[in-house]
């Protein structure tokens, strides 16, 4: 089940809110909540990293890198840099 969440609007942007929503085909919760999920993608910046971290393993594993040739790579490049 959903959790509920009270918004308080003034009159004008409730109507025109439900005017366009409708104009859609959709509903003013339906749209409310587009709009929130496209909020928290667009600013949730721990999901971009983790969405990053699992493209790059990706890539890795494409290329036929495994941990233990990362891990080896990553020491290497420690010791080069020091």
């Amino acid at each position: 089940m959903s959790d509920q969440l009270i918004l308080r609007l003034d009159p004008d942007t409730k109507s025109k809110l439900n005017r366009l929503s409708r104009s859609e085909g959709k509903s003013t919760s339906q749209v409310l909540r587009g709009m929130i999920d496209q909020f928290i993608r667009e600013h949730d910046l721990a999901g971009y990293v983790d969405g990053l971290w699992d493209r790059i393993g990706k890539k890795i594993q494409a290329k036929g890198f495994g941990p233990d040739k990362v891990q080896k790579a990553i020491r290497e490049f420690r010791g080069a840099s020091k």
